[in-house]
């Protein structure tokens, strides 16, 4: 292939021409004309992008058929084919679906690979190839009908080479097309426990648990019982389901288990919220999955540096060190009224001893009605006047903020901080900030952040912390800060976990996804 390029006025890329193709080394023996190719194009209603993505594609292959040759339909035509259907099976996504080219398709599947007569063939050559623009840019780098932004996702989109892809798949006849895939682990997984929940859908009737009492627990006994246990080894959380009707030790022990997937405290006795997740269709669990392996279509790959990931319906951050987990610890995010938004940071630097600028709205709806009712309100919360009509909580240990906190400059005004309200973080739901993350462990996370720094360590750290005085310490290397929305994934320990849609962004999804 020729590996010039040159970029016209409007800023597109044009791939120059391999004129080293011939008919005589050619990967098919079978040519076109540009100029039809052209006034096909100009005919199709398509973005511009897409139009000269095949222009690219045609031009570089030296105008060669890319799904027939000499035999009839080319082996890569199939293997696309399946490619596709495969993804609308599993994703229960039809909005790519192509009834021209399936009933084509269908034609070849019972008459053979030369069903396509000689005056159709050009016309489902380039059909295929806007197909499969289709097709790879919907499952490989998320669902057209979704604009992330509209979900309050501000984490860049990750990009695909879509030309390499064709290329690829031409080329190879399909064989090297899965590396394309997602490279986040999560989507694999996810897409194992989807076929299990379907395996589920189809064999099992799910219906609600129906349990008339407050709470049922281990001693107990009646019919339901024998649904819980049912349900739960459908479940994967109790190995064998006996068809006895007392809540037994192993049954306890199976509770606990699905509470510990769902977040939910593991005391082993089916109250409210266990009752609540027990009684959630499979369908929308298998829905859940479906938004959750979307999102992963748009995270771009994972750092092989040390990075910080916060899962905002998890209540939890997670460390890693040269891309490998090494620790998490519990979160406060924001309340569904002050949502922590979803976006990505550098982590420049450690603050000790901050002062807390009381925001704009919090200012006006919180402090200012304080003062008018008391006028020793600011020197009861420590708080003071400063620049212009501005207020700010002086450092100490009882500053909003806490000792320390972790600034990753953003549009937003979020960041991570200590806090004095150590007793939320024993809640299993902790949405309770106006927006901003509260992290259990910010001792460890500052030691962890400096620890590259000989000027640091655990008793200076702690020092810092307590002086009084702000003190701003920059980091010898920005550490990358992913703040993300994942209600469905699958842990180290190959459990799959749920959590609740505390923002509304999957029901936004569905609506989208499943209309």
């Amino acid at each position: 292939m020729g590996a010039c390029k040159e970029t016209p006025a409007n800023g597109q890329t044009i791939v120059q021409r391999d004129t080293a193709i011939s008919r005589s080394n050619a990967f098919s023996t079978l040519f076109f004309d540009s100029t039809a190719l052209e006034q096909y194009l100009e005919r199709k209603s398509m973005p511009d992008t897409a139009r000269q993505l095949v222009r690219n594609f045609y031009n570089q292959r030296n105008y060669q058929f890319a799904w027939f040759d000499s035999s009839g339909v080319a082996e890569q035509s199939l293997h696309f084919w399946n490619l596709q259907a495969g993804y609308m099976e599993l994703s229960r996504d039809s909005s790519i679906y192509n009834p021209y080219l399936q009933a084509w398709a269908d034609s070849v599947q019972v008459n053979g690979m030369k069903a396509v007569p000689d005056s159709a063939r050009l016309q489902v050559e380039w059909a295929m190839t806007l197909q499969f623009l289709r097709y790879a840019a919907q499952a490989y780098m998320g669902n057209h009908r979704l604009d992330a932004r509209d979900l309050n996702w501000f984490i860049p989109r990750k990009r695909v080479d879509i030309l390499s892809m064709l290329d690829t798949l031409v080329k190879e006849k399909g064989k090297d097309i899965d590396r394309y895939e997602p490279v986040n682990r999560q989507y694999g997984l996810l897409r194992d426990q989807l076929k299990r929940y379907y395996e589920i859908e189809r064999l099992s009737s799910w219906t609600p648990l129906v349990i008339k009492e407050k709470k049922v627990q281990r001693g107990d006994t009646g019919n339901a019982i024998i649904q819980l246990k049912n349900k739960l080894a459908l479940l994967g959380d109790l190995p064998v389901a006996d068809s006895g009707n007392l809540f037994d030790e192993s049954l306890e022990l199976a509770v606990k288990r699905f509470q510990l997937r769902y977040g939910i405290k593991q005391d082993g006795v089916i109250g409210g919220a266990t009752l609540r997740e027990l009684s959630q269709p499979i369908n929308r669990r298998i829905r859940q999955i479906l938004v959750n392996m979307e999102r992963i279509r748009w995270v771009p790959e994972e750092p092989s540096s040390d990075y910080l990931l916060v899962n905002i319906p998890e209540f939890k951050l997670h460390v890693y060190e040269n891309g490998q987990y090494t620790h998490h610890m519990n979160v406060v995010v924001g309340s569904s009224t002050n949502s922590t938004v979803i976006f990505t940071g550098g982590l420049k630097y450690v603050v000790f001893s901050p002062y807390w600028n009381v925001p704009p709205g919090i200012l006006k709806k919180e402090v200012l009605p304080g003062i008018a009712r008391n006028p020793n309100y600011l020197a009861q919360h420590n708080m003071e006047w400063f620049g212009n009509r501005q207020v700010r909580q002086k450092p100490g240990p009882k500053n909003s903020l806490g000792l320390v906190k972790f600034l990753f400059p953003n549009n937003y005004n979020i960041y991570l901080h200590d806090t004095p309200s150590k007793s939320l973080f024993n809640e299993d739901k902790r949405a309770f900030s106006h927006g901003c993350i509260r992290v259990a462990e910010p001792e460890w996370l500052a030691d962890w952040l400096l620890r590259a720094d000989s000027n640091w360590n655990k008793e200076s750290i702690s020092k810092a912390m307590n002086a009084g005085k702000e003190r701003f310490v920059t980091l010898k290397k920005e550490v990358p800060v992913f703040i993300g929305y994942f209600t469905a994934w699958v842990d180290r320990e190959g459990r799959l976990n749920f959590r609740d849609d505390i923002y509304g962004h999957d029901e936004k999804m569905m609506k989208k996804l499943f209309q």
